[in-house]
C-alpha cells in the first residue's frame, strides 16, 4: 500500500499525558553508560535519589514520547531507518514530570523507488502543571520500501558541518555487550535490538544498538567532557545516524567547540567505522 501524502499530513496527536518518575531518570542514565563507577562522585546524582538532587541527562527528552514513527502509518516498516534526530530544551528536565504532548508529521519527500521516502516528524512536550513549554523534538526517517508514491521531491534539515581541523577534544566510551537489552527498557521493545534471529533476517550479524542509545552515549560524553556534568548546559542536541553500533563497541566521540556551539562525531573505533556524524550541541550562553 502505497503512502498517502494528505492522510498523514492531516494527522496529528495532540495533548496525549505522559508522566516519568525517578526510576525512569535513573534508568536512561545507566542504559547510557553512567554510574559504571559507583564512586565517580560526579556521575552519582544521574543514578542515586539520595543526599543531593537528582539530575537529569538531556537527552533522555528523546525517549519521554512513545512511537514517534508509530508503525501503522501505511509503510514497509522493516524497512524505516531512523535517520536524524533534533532536540531543543526550552528548560532543563526534572527529574520527574507529568506532561502533554503533541506530535505531527511535518512533511514526507518522494526520493524515488530505490532510495524511498523521507518523512520528517516533530513532538512537543509540555509541562501540565503550567502548560509551559519544556522540549521539542525533531526526527527524520527513511523508508526505504516507501519510495515513488507520487509525493513531491525535497530534503531535511541541511545537516550541520563539522570544522575542518584536528578535534579539540576526544572521549572514548565502551558499551556493553547487554546495552541493548538495557537501553529497550526506555521503551523502544523492536526485537532488531534483542532477537538475534530477527537480527539476522535484517542482515546484521547480531542485534544491534539502538540508534538513540549512541545519541545518549554522544550526549554523555559532551556533558562529561565539556560541561564538566552541568546538565543544565546543553539547549539543543542534533545529529545524523550513519552507520549501527553493535553492543561491545568502543566509541569514540571527536569534538570541536567553538563559543558555545559543539560539533561532534562518533565512530565504533574497532571497525573504524563512523556511526553518528553532522552533530551539534549548543550550550547555554
Amino acid at each position: 500500500m502505497a503512502l498517502n501524502y494528505d492522510e498523514l499530513m492531516a494527522r496529528s496527536d495532540d495533548d496525549i499525558r505522559l508522566s516519568y518518575a525517578d526510576v525512569e531518570t535513573m534508568l536512561y542514565a545507566q542504559s547510557i553508560g553512567l554510574g559504571r563507577d559507583p564512586s565517580n562522585a560526579k556521575e552519582l546524582p544521574y543514578v542515586y535519589e539520595q543526599g543531593q538532587p537528582l539530575r537529569t541527562v538531556p537527552s533522555m527528552a528523546s525517549v519521554l514520547v512513545p512511537d514517534m514513527f508509530p508503525p501503522d502509518l501505511g509503510w514497509d516498516f522493516t524497512q524505516v531507518l531512523h535517520a536524524e534526530q533534533r532536540l531543543h530544551l526550552h528548560r532543563p528536565l526534572p527529574a520527574a514530570a507529568e506532561l502533554a504532548v503533541n506530535k505531527r508529521i511535518v512533511d514526507i519527500f518522494d526520493r524515488g523507488p530505490k532510495r524511498g521516502a523521507m518523512i520528517l516528524f516533530e513532538a512537543e512536550g509540555r509541562l501540565t502543571k503550567d502548560d509551559s513549554a519544556l522540549f521539542s523534538l525533531g526526527m527524520t526517517v527513511i523508508a526505504r520500501g516507501d519510495g515513488g508514491f507520487g509525493g513531491h521531491a525535497g530534503s531535511g534539515p541541511a545537516p550541520h558541518r563539522a570544522p575542518r581541523r584536528d578535534p579539540d577534544l576526544r572521549c572514548i566510551s565502551k558499551t556493553r555487550v547487554d546495552q541493548a537489552l538495557l537501553f529497550r527498557l526506555n521503551g523502544d521493545r523492536n526485537p532488531l535490538h534483542a532477537d538475534p534471529a530477527i537480527a539476522v533476517e535484517a542482515g546484521f550479524q547480531a542485534p544491534i544498538l539502538h540508534g538513540l542509545c549512541t545519541y545518549g552515549i554522544a550526549c554523555h560524553a559532551i556533558l562529561q567532557t565539556i560541561c564538566d556534568y552541568d546538565y543544565t548546559l546543553i539547549k539543543e542536541f542534533d545529529a545524523r545516524f550513519s552507520s549501527p553500533v553493535m553492543p561491545g563497541d568502543t566509541i569514540r566521540t571527536d569534538m570541536w567547540q567553538d563559543g558555545n556551539i559543539v560539533s561532534f562525531r562518533c565512530t565504533a573505533t574497532e571497525r573504524d567505522t563512523i556511526v553518528l556524524r553532522n552533530g551539534k550541541c549548543t550550550l547555554a550562553t
